[in-house]
């Protein structure tokens, strides 16, 4: 009898050049590069309302929500921010008062991003992450429709 034959792999060839990598810096700008652009636009925007006045009435178009009658959690936010970037805080909260309060947390929250991708941090998911987002989605659920209702007319912008 004879025996079967077993066939061998060939082990890879070698390879002469070590693998590329990045520079520290650039591998560091390309982490940053989304946070960065993000928190530019943001303030590309800001820029914009502080010197455009969406008080005037037509100065940023028309919202569809407010065309259907509606104010949407995101009514007023506009005059709220160029209101906030000339100083009249009251009047910001006048305009959009759940902006008004959540925009320290979006101000951290984008902070930590751009520190993170900057040292290369990467963060897990903490177990409260999606009990938060829950939270944040009923307070604007919640926000909406106290604002569509006439006892709780100081909330609409």
């Amino acid at each position: 009898m004879t025996e079967p034959m077993v066939a061998q792999q060939a082990e890879p060839a070698p390879t002469t050049s070590a693998p590329q990598v990045r520079s520290g810096s650039s591998a560091r700008w390309a982490r940053v590069l989304w946070p960065a652009l993000t928190i530019a636009g943001l303030g590309a925007t800001t820029l914009a309302l502080a010197l455009r006045d969406p008080h005037a009435k037509g100065s940023w178009g028309m919202c569809p929500s407010a065309a259907l009658g509606i104010d949407c959690p995101g009514c007023g936010g506009l005059r709220a921010v160029n209101d906030l970037t000339h100083g009249r805080f009251l009047d910001a909260a006048s305009s959009n008062v759940l902006l008004v309060a959540m925009m320290p947390v979006a101000i951290y929250f984008l902070g930590r991003w751009l520190v993170d991708a900057w040292v290369g941090r990467s963060r897990s998911s903490s177990p409260l992450t999606m009990p938060l987002v829950v939270l944040g989605l009923v307070t604007l659920a919640v926000f909406t429709v106290l604002r569509n209702l006439p006892q709780f007319g100081w909330l609409a912008a």
